[in-house]
Formats: structure tokens, sequence, C-alpha cells
């Protein structure tokens, strides 16, 4: 699809399930992530045995699934139990339709219920109107970092 599309029918926000692995993984391709299908199907396995992690998709009435949203809790020695959300993805041709709020609220009630004190997240410097989505759902931004990597062999 290469237009935008009108919400009519119903959404709904449920845990994410191994059937939801391909589009889950084409969603991740519209930010430039490159995910295989059984790759998805792999991390949400370990995702799904492991309670200090969360994914949830929105799905249209048909169980069409057009957004999704990771997040896990951490502890650190320098600030209180949080939750990170590690990803979340709305299909292009359905943002702007609440899609994206409904999954971070979702993921605000996960972390209130397991006890979190606030959801951490970071946005590539590049991603101007995600950031914009965060400062309206009540974000704010609390500094600026680079992030460093290093491939283990």
């Amino acid at each position: 699809m290469n237009h935008k599309v009108a919400i009519v029918e119903k959404f709904k926000i449920k845990q994410a399930e191994i059937k939801d692995a391909q589009r889950i993984a084409i969603l991740c391709e519209q930010l430039e992530y490159t995910v295989t299908q059984p790759q998805v199907e792999q991390r949400l396995t370990k995702i799904q045995n492991n309670d200090s992690h969360i994914a949830y998709v929105a799905t249209l009435a048909n169980e069409y699934v057009i957004g999704w949203a990771h997040a896990h809790t951490y502890d650190s020695i320098v600030v209180p139990t949080q939750v990170f959300l590690l990803g979340l993805v709305v299909d292009k041709d359905y943002r702007h339709n609440g899609v994206g709020r409904l999954l971070m609220q979702q993921i605000e009630k996960w972390a209130a219920l397991v006890g979190c004190e606030g959801v951490l997240l970071r946005s590539n410097i590049k991603r101007q109107e995600a950031h914009l989505f965060y400062q309206k759902i009540g974000y704010t931004n609390i500094k600026q970092q680079k992030t460093f990597y290093k491939k283990l062999s």
C-alpha cells in the first residue's frame, strides 16, 4: 500500500505471538532494520519466556498487524527500576491514527503493573517525526548522547 489509510475498522492491542512474526519483520524494514521472519520468530520465542520483556502488536479486526512495541524492565545501581522501550513501529499507512499512542499506553500500563517508576526510550536523531510524537504523548528529552557498539566474535 502506498497511500494513507484511515482506520475505519476497530483495532486492538494484544501480546505478540509467533504468528505475527512475518508482519513484524516487514514493519521493521519500514524503519530500515533488516530482520527476517525466522529471526523474529526465534527472538519472540525468547521474549515470551522472559518475564522482564513484553511485546505487543496492534491489529485490525482481521488480525492484520499494523504496529508493534517491545520493552523490557531493567535494574540499575544509579536509577530506580525502569522499563526501556526497545522498539515501536506503526505501519506507514496507519500512522497518525492513534495506534502508536495506544501501544505506548499499553507499555506504560505494563510498566506500572511490574512496579517500574518510568519508561525510557532512545530515538535516532534523524527521526524528527518520532521525536514530535513522543513529546506529544508526554515524554521529555532528558539528554543527548552517542551510542557505541562493539561486535563480539
